[in-house]
């Protein structure tokens, strides 16, 4: 297509929908590079192995995150995404106490990669600061809904309070005392299991 000047366009509107999903692939890539060299190396390992492992070059990194901070708040967010959309697609596939137990569980999962980033995450870099609200602020709306489906439909109590199963969940989600992610899901699901509904023992007469 030519312009007014008679010129041609450099990038039509048929590339452009390739040249965003070629930067969503890089943006891919770099954050799933940057974990595994932080679980590797450690939070200050260099950005140019980060780049390196992602196959792209450090240009494009530092164009994509200019902070090593912006790396690493990308990290949580992608997986805070996977976390928030779970629950939709656990509550299409399961029932409600299913879909509740299951979601709690891969609260492990999203641990395991707070941890790995925690020397950054706890260093005191006010580019953290706001995220611990962000997360519980993305995180508590969605289990409360999975929580008022799994009550309505009598499978656990009544009375569970969202922000309060949470800080719950996400505490035992944590391996404790070299503890491994097996052990932190068996806490995590002994939690659960304990919102359900009991059966009432009728008193014993005297």
């Amino acid at each position: 297509m030519k312009t007014r000047g008679g010129g041609k366009k450099e990038i039509s509107s048929e590339a452009a929908p390739s040249v965003r999903a070629d930067a969503r692939r890089n943006a891919d890539a770099l954050l799933r590079a940057a974990l595994a060299v932080f679980t590797e190396s450690g939070v200050d390992a260099p950005m140019r192995t980060i780049a390196a492992k992602a196959g792209v070059g450090v240009g494009t990194l530092y164009r994509r995150f200019p902070q090593r901070s912006d790396l690493i708040k990308a990290i949580i967010r992608r997986d805070l995404d996977a976390q928030v959309q779970a629950a939709s697609t656990l509550a299409a596939k399961h029932g409600p106490g299913d879909a509740l137990a299951l979601w709690m569980g891969r609260l492990v999962d999203f641990v395991a990669t707070k941890r790995d980033l925690g020397p950054a995450l706890h260093s005191g870099d006010p580019a953290y600061q706001a995220l611990p609200d962000f997360v519980l602020g993305q995180l508590t709306p969605v289990l409360r809904r999975l929580l008022d489906a799994a009550a309505t439909s009598g499978v656990i109590r009544d009375d569970v309070d969202a922000d309060e199963l949470l800080n719950a969940g996400l505490r035992l989600a944590t391996p404790v005392n070299g503890g491994d992610a097996a052990q932190a899901r068996r806490m995590v699901a002994l939690l659960t299991d304990g919102l359900r509904r009991s059966l009432s023992v009728p008193a014993v007469k005297e």
